[in-house]
């Protein structure tokens, strides 16, 4: 005879909450848009691969944590499941945005002319079904994000959720520094280059610790360090911000305007363009940032 150790062994909530809704979504316009592009859609070169790691790695990590609340087998996780779940559901917005600009950018056409035009239209569908993956996964950041004076995980605060942000737009940084960026011909833009790393380092080591629900652990105000650090990456960012600008638009150092022998795809001017854009997106990124900081508290083990 089986005893009743009280409480049910599935957590249909899961499944039948706004947010678990939001989830099926998200498994279903996933495995369809990359079921598209796999049967007929075709792809090729890193772009595309790009785009297929990104539609099968967040269908795969939404299954396991669906599976996880269904099964309650999240709470044998030594890790703060909310913070995971933020972190998750952030990131993947950022990734299936950029998939789904990606992907009809480089192989989406109106004529059939030479990709035949049922390919054409397989390519077409799966680019509306990724946006409509970025639409879910932004509306489960939107679900789940903390409320004014509710008790939640850092990660699903505006500090936590900018977090992730940085981070991926520092990733954006760094491709554009190794396509031919000429990052190395300055010892300022070297330090540019040292800023970007330190901060993006550090950006991730607070995720972590966030995501193991080990702040608690540490021997120092981990809290107050994140306040710390925040305004140290502000300081850092101003540097970047004036330094990469001057040494490579500067007439004296490099060129105002990008030159017209400069090939598509392979133009220095281009990547150091890129670079200077996202140096002042994070830059505001972290100002924000170091403005939520100050109002937030610490819970690890959501």
């Amino acid at each position: 005879m089986m005893e009743n150790t009280g409480g049910p062994y599935l957590n249909t909530a899961a499944v039948t909450s706004p947010v678990g809704i939001v989830r099926l979504l998200q498994i279903m316009f996933g495995c369809t848009t990359f079921s598209l592009v796999a049967h007929q859609g075709g792809f090729s070169a890193a772009y595309g691969t790009f785009c297929m790691f990104v539609w099968t790695f967040c269908f795969a990590v939404t299954v396991f944590i669906i599976t996880c609340e269904f099964t309650h087998l999240h709470s044998c996780l030594s890790i703060s499941w909310g913070n995971f779940t933020a972190a998750f559901a952030m990131l993947a917005t950022l990734m299936s945005v950029t998939a789904a600009v990606i992907y009809p950018l480089y192989f989406v056409q109106l004529g059939c002319y030479p990709i035949g035009c049922e390919v054409r239209d397989f390519r077409i569908a799966a680019s509306v079904f990724a946006g409509l993956v970025f639409v879910v996964y932004a509306v489960e950041v939107f679900l789940t994000r903390a409320k004014p004076g509710q008790v939640t995980s850092y990660m699903a605060t505006v500090s936590g959720l900018l977090k992730i942000v940085q981070a991926f737009v520092a990733c954006i940084i760094f491709g554009a520094l190794v396509n031919d960026s000429q990052y190395s011909k300055y010892v300022a833009t070297q330090w540019c280059v040292a800023v970007y790393s330190f901060c993006f380092v550090v950006t991730v080591v607070v995720v972590a610790f966030s995501v193991t629900g080990k702040t608690a652990l540490l021997w120092f105000p981990f809290e107050r360090s994140v306040v710390v650090y925040t305004f140290g990456a502000v300081l850092l960012y101003v540097s970047a911000a004036v330094i990469w600008p001057v040494f490579c638009f500067d007439s004296k150092y490099g060129s105002p305007q990008r030159p017209g022998l400069c090939a598509r795809g392979r133009c220095p001017w281009d990547s150091q363009l890129v670079i200077a854009i996202f140096t002042y997106v994070n830059l505001l990124l972290y100002v924000v940032d170091l403005a939520y900081s100050q109002r937030i508290r610490f819970v690890s083990h959501l």
